[in-house]
């Protein structure tokens, strides 16, 4: 953990343009925030992506962008046992400037809600929060991201080489269709900045998340009566746990490894020897590379069968890999609680993963460049379908912050 930016960089006063320009799109973020929230865009919800993707590509062409509305291909889609057949498409805009340097605006627009949820808790505004389905994971993000367009044009700043907006649509479901646009994207890039939202209570950008994985195991049996014949089965409920307990002990607390086995099923009825089994195991990893070693201990002990006649199935997903800190996302976090100390707030910086990873990690992949997560609003209540809110008196303050970070990248301060 790296701590708050010092006294010294507080004492900087701001940069009197970039606030007042980012006092000037406080109200506009708003109003975009009302438009993200009214449209439903569960990560099943194809129809409701759509709009919500014409909507974001519209704000980028008015802005000047460089706009590609992208379909997910299926050569390129990563299928996992609840990957949707159809996935939402991508906006990805991009800015052409007068500098050389590269810069990466990432968000999702996708949530975690059913079709007619929104009815529950529709944008409104009480006091400094603003609530609304999805609004802190991570329509606030997609907000954020525009206005920081806006600000700059706003400033006519246009130091960078590039700056690109791209914000994808299956976030929540594990990226399947956008992770390798983004993971392309992101290594043309001098700087990624991503927009999942900050904590409430302690402002923060991230260096580090978990990667996130699943084990799958199906067994298959022979059935038979339980009771008149049960010698003529292959029991897949033996044979799964014998599968399950052989691989109960393949977390490393000293890597940061999990895998702890979550589901099972198997059978039918209670006469009957059942035929067929299956189980599921969430895994953890801090780094890329230990997927590698997990995954062949995985396979390689699936081979250890109690029951030879039964056919023993595994599947390995790489749901999402870890993001790992670097010196050069340290250096560029730095030079961001710098900037925040210049409006009077404090940052902090997290260098080791806690907790759910994000499509920051799918940008880190390929790119030396430095990726922090978090540097959306502060928000709460995320995957909650009743009080979900983002901080409204954390607007400018946030959009100075952005704006800031990615004109001193534009100029090569903070790499």
């Amino acid at each position: 953990m790296i701590a708050c930016g010092s006294a010294a960089a507080q004492a900087n006063g701001p940069d009197a343009a970039v606030q007042q320009a980012a006092a000037a799109q406080k109200q506009p973020l708003l109003d975009t925030l009302k438009d993200l929230v009214g449209i439903e865009t569960g990560s099943r919800d194809y129809e409701g992506l759509t709009r919500s993707a014409e909507l974001i590509a519209a704000k980028l062409r008015a802005l000047g962008g460089q706009v590609e509305v992208i379909e997910p291909q299926e050569a390129t889609t990563y299928r996992m046992a609840d990957t949707p057949p159809k996935i939402g498409r991508m906006v990805r805009a991009t800015f052409q400037g007068t500098g050389s340097k590269r810069i990466l605006l990432l968000a999702h627009m996708d949530t975690v809600y059913l079709k007619g949820m929104l009815a529950k808790q529709p944008f409104r505004i009480d006091g400094n929060r603003a609530y609304g389905l999805g609004i802190a994971d991570e329509k606030q993000g997609v907000a954020l991201a525009l206005h920081t367009v806006a600000l700059l044009k706003a400033l006519h700043f246009q130091d960078y080489g590039t700056l690109t907006v791209l914000v994808n649509g299956d976030e929540e479901i594990s990226s399947p269709g956008s992770r390798s646009t983004i993971t392309e994207t992101a290594s043309r890039q001098d700087a990624v900045l991503s927009f999942e939202a900050t904590r409430i209570d302690n402002e923060k950008l991230s260096l580090a998340t978990s990667g996130i994985g699943a084990v799958q195991i199906h067994v298959e049996g022979r059935a038979s009566h339980a009771g008149g014949a049960p010698e003529r089965g292959v029991n897949a409920l033996y044979e799964l746990s014998h599968q399950v307990l052989q691989m109960r002990d393949l977390s490393n607390p000293d890597t940061g490894v999990k895998m702890n086995w979550t589901i099972a099923q198997a059978g039918t009825n209670r006469n009957v020897i059942p035929a067929d089994a299956k189980a599921e195991a969430d895994v953890r990893v801090l780094r890329v590379a230990d997927y590698d070693g997990l995954e062949a201990t995985v396979r390689e002990r699936a081979k250890q069968q109690l029951l030879p006649e039964a056919k023993v199935t595994v599947k390995f997903e790489r749901r999402r890999p870890p993001l790992e800190a670097t010196d050069a996302s340290r250096r560029l976090a730095a030079q961001a609680q710098a900037i925040y100390g210049e409006v009077g707030r404090k940052l902090e910086v997290v260098d080791r993963a806690e907790g759910g990873g994000t499509d920051a990690a799918f940008a880190a992949l390929q790119t030396k460049a430095p990726v922090i997560e978090h540097f959306g609003l502060p928000g709460y209540g995320a995957h909650s379908a009743n009080d979900e809110y983002v901080l409204v008196d954390a607007i400018e303050p946030r959009l100075y912050l952005v704006a800031r970070v990615v004109m001193d990248v534009a100029k090569g301060k903070g790499l």
